[in-house]
């Protein structure tokens, strides 16, 4: 027996009724990171089998309301704070707001820079520079990918210790480099190449994509050349001035 009016020959599918029961429910009684109930829970609830409530709770990822997490359950999204700002630091800035945080280095190389990364960091086309990609997590969950890249030069060597964790935060113990943001362009797009499934989301779901310049506190010079990706519906970006 269903303890929801589920019209079962009304002209929207049963899984779309559950979807919307759902989310009107999230809305009202679910706050950021609570977990769903079992699917065998909400199907007795339903009066259906699981996997009519699979179905449904699918929509609710496509529009980006929950997360499903492989081994521990469904739960719900919520938009994040992150200061953009002169000094914007990833690791410390999540971790001041109490939640954790983590950074995976996904691809480090050298490679002949493009004409748009060598004019950023006034280089020659086709100089080399090092290009280190990263996904950000919070909370175990992905939040943003990464695309860095310093000139090669300059930065070869000191940047093969770099293992992983906050990015700048190395910078500024082994090097004693402290950057300085000094442009933030961001602009709203459908994720490209593999940046969907890295960041576990839908791919005709938005990303909000910043390209950003930071330079040495010490001489002005440019440094670090980066274009994140963040998850639209995790985020709030909030450019500091």
């Amino acid at each position: 027996m269903s303890f929801y009016a589920i019209k079962r020959d009304h002209a929207s599918h049963v899984y779309r009724q559950i979807a919307k029961s759902l989310q009107d429910e999230i809305k009202q009684r679910y706050t950021t990171g609570d977990a769903l109930p079992s699917e065998l829970t909400l199907a007795a609830r339903f009066g259906v089998n699981r996997h009519t409530i699979r179905h449904a709770v699918d929509l609710l990822i496509e529009v980006g309301l929950v997360e499903r997490r492989h081994g521990s359950g469904t739960f719900v999204l919520g938009l994040i704070d992150y200061a953009i700002n002169a000094k914007t630091r990833f690791t410390e800035q999540l971790e001041g707001s109490g939640m954790s945080a983590d950074t995976e280095i996904l691809n480090h190389i050298v490679a002949p820079a493009s004409a748009g990364v060598a004019r950023r960091l006034h280089l020659r086309e086709h100089e080399d520079v090092v290009f280190i990609e990263t996904r950000r997590r919070v909370d175990s969950v992905p939040f943003a990918l990464v695309s860095h890249f310093f000139p090669a030069k300059d930065y070869d060597e000191p940047l093969s210790h770099y293992t992983g964790g906050s990015l700048h935060g190395f910078l500024s113990t082994q090097l004693n480099l402290r950057l300085r943001r000094t442009e933030s362009l961001i602009t709203a797009t459908l994720p490209q190449g593999d940046d969907a499934q890295l960041l576990s989301m839908p791919s005709n779901s938005p990303v909000l994509r910043v390209k950003s310049l930071n330079v040495s506190e010490a001489t002005g010079e440019p440094v670090e050349y980066a274009l994140t990706r963040f998850r639209a519906d995790r985020v709030q970006l909030s450019v500091m001035v």
